[in-house]
């Protein structure tokens, strides 16, 4: 079962502005990853489900979440249907993250009251997301739709939470795009956690990166 509630995370989400986006097979690298992002003051990261036994892997990282970083919240994206949803959600998954819209997905969500966030390129997509119980809705590709995608959505739809997944990069510049634009949160993958940082084994640079992304959006949404 999650260990925090969809509201708690959707909360987390809205607050640190930031959800990292990793995959590696080896549980130990995962470990220093996840704490170079909790040093960094994040209190999410989405564990993407992109290799084989990526679920054992998972397990590890959210024992070691639970165990010794108090408040992280660990979720999985990648998670393309309801089966994989519920598999990761009875390991302890506390947030699913899918590429595309699927019903099927938000069924298995909704029943365990887990927060889940589907891909969606359309306002028609974006609305049934949120009919079908949706907190925090992912723009994905977000480098292909663009910030302008983001502030035409919250026009007609405000209550809309938005969390573009692709597209964002760890520079004011970037940020100040996005979050002007009216997101709730970014996701950033590579661009934050690079095979650089994994190969050196200098994972500060990893939790000051975190640390200035976070505070940087701290920064733009008080201005």
């Amino acid at each position: 079962m999650a260990f925090y509630t969809r509201l708690q995370v959707a909360q987390t989400m809205h607050d640190t502005g930031l959800v990292p986006l990793f995959y590696h097979p080896d549980a130990e690298v995962g470990k220093k990853v996840l704490r170079a992002c909790y040093e960094g003051g994040a209190r999410l990261l989405e564990f993407t489900n992109r290799g084989d036994f990526a679920h054992e892997v998972f397990t590890e990282l959210n024992k070691f979440a639970l165990r010794e970083l108090p408040g992280m919240m660990l979720g999985v994206g990648s998670v393309s249907d309801a089966g994989t949803a519920a598999l990761f959600m009875q390991l302890g998954a506390n947030f699913i993250i899918t590429p595309v819209l699927r019903e099927d997905v938000a069924l298995v969500c909704n029943r365990r009251k887990v927060l889940w966030s589907p891909g969606c390129g359309s306002l028609s997509e974006i609305a049934r997301a949120e009919e079908l119980g949706c907190e925090v809705v992912k723009v994905f590709p977000g480098e292909l739709y663009g910030a302008a995608f983001v502030k035409a959505i919250k026009g007609p739809q405000p209550w809309t939470s938005v969390m573009p997944t692709g597209g964002g990069a760890p520079t004011r510049e970037s940020l100040e795009e996005w979050f002007s634009a009216g997101v709730t949160c970014v996701g950033i993958g590579s661009k934050l956690i690079n095979n650089d940082i994994i190969k050196s084994g200098n994972y500060d640079i990893l939790s000051e990166k975190v640390r200035f992304v976070i505070e940087t959006i701290q920064q733009i949404k008080q201005t």
